[in-house]
């Protein structure tokens, strides 16, 4: 696997399917960093920019990686004057971990949480959010769990606590899987059978993931995305998670869900069960006309664009 996205194809081959104008060249790609965090190399697509006055760091979730993140709203966001972010989380993407260690879903929520305190600590610009797919309940628990005022928004592509029968059953690979495989790796989560790693396309309804086959097909053959294999023990801990900061409670900052209409993953009633209770702070839906569940497509991927830089100048000044 290479060290740097420059040197792999993969999402030179999905950018493709994109609209011309979001199509990274040798002039507009990300500056690469990696980050040190307890033994992993975690790597970075930063697009910095000190005249910024506003940060945003990007969350992929289960079937994504960081350049895939830059891709869609990354570059989009900086080219609008942002400074973002775009995190590779642990056996995801490039990001090198640590040998011997075996991360669980709590562990990226940690990663996430203290990544914002060393952006924190190098200035004290206001950060917002944004997940894709998983990445966005990854938002969530991260905003509940930092410190106050780490996090000014949250911008998701869907929010799904897994705990909630429908949508474990709605998102998983099939029913089977669901009913029988998540409570048998809640168990095997307790062995050393919690090192054992099954792919994730077994697990989740992934090829959902973008409705374009011909992209699909590229998808499937990136192991550092689609076609990653993750541990029991991450499966376990990702089906189970429970947030700082239960819904009815939660009053940390604006969420806005960017929606798309043609998702067959997670459609928005998947979103509803964390949303509705929210009552404390605004929640906005604002639906994506045309696109899938990774969107590569208009008007969706403008409106995208167009909702997240009116949020991020709402919430953050």
């Amino acid at each position: 696997m290479p060290r740097y996205y420059r040197d792999q194809q993969a999402w030179k081959d999905l950018q493709m399917f994109l609209p011309e104008r979001l199509r990274l060249d040798e002039s507009s790609v990300p500056q690469e960093e990696f980050w040190e965090w307890r033994g992993n190399q975690v790597h970075l697509d930063r697009y910095a920019d000190s005249a910024a006055s506003v940060k945003v760091v990007l969350l992929h979730g289960v079937g994504t990686n960081g350049r895939q993140m830059s891709l869609i709203l990354g570059a989009p966001l900086a080219r609008r004057g942002f400074e973002t972010i775009a995190i590779d989380n642990l056996g995801y993407g490039l990001t090198d971990v640590a040998p011997g260690t075996v991360p669980g879903y709590g562990d990226w929520v940690d990663l996430v949480v203290d990544y914002l305190e060393y952006e924190r600590r190098r200035d004290v610009r206001p950060i917002v959010l944004y997940g894709l797919s998983a990445g966005g309940m990854l938002a969530y628990h991260v905003a509940a769990k930092a410190p106050r005022d780490t996090v000014r928004g949250i911008i998701g592509m869907t929010f799904l606590d897994q705990r909630v029968r429908k949508v474990a059953d709605g998102t998983a690979h099939d029913l089977l899987t669901a009913r029988v495989g998540v409570p048998f790796l809640r168990l095997a989560a307790k062995t050393p059978a919690r090192r054992v790693r099954y792919p994730m396309w077994l697990a989740a309804k992934m090829s959902t993931l973008a409705n374009s086959r011909a992209a699909m097909k590229v998808f499937m053959k990136d192991r550092t995305s689609a076609a990653n294999w993750v541990s029991v023990k991450f499966l376990a801990d990702y089906m189970s998670y429970a947030p700082a900061i239960e819904p009815a409670d939660f009053d940390v900052c604006p969420i806005i869900l960017t929606q798309p209409e043609e998702d067959r993953w997670t459609p928005y009633e998947f979103s509803k069960p964390v949303l509705d209770p929210i009552t404390q702070v605004p929640v906005t839906v604002v639906p994506l006309e045309g696109a899938g569940h990774y969107p590569l497509e208009d008007p969706g991927l403008q409106q995208l664009e167009e909702a997240a830089v009116g949020f991020i100048r709402a919430v953050a000044g």
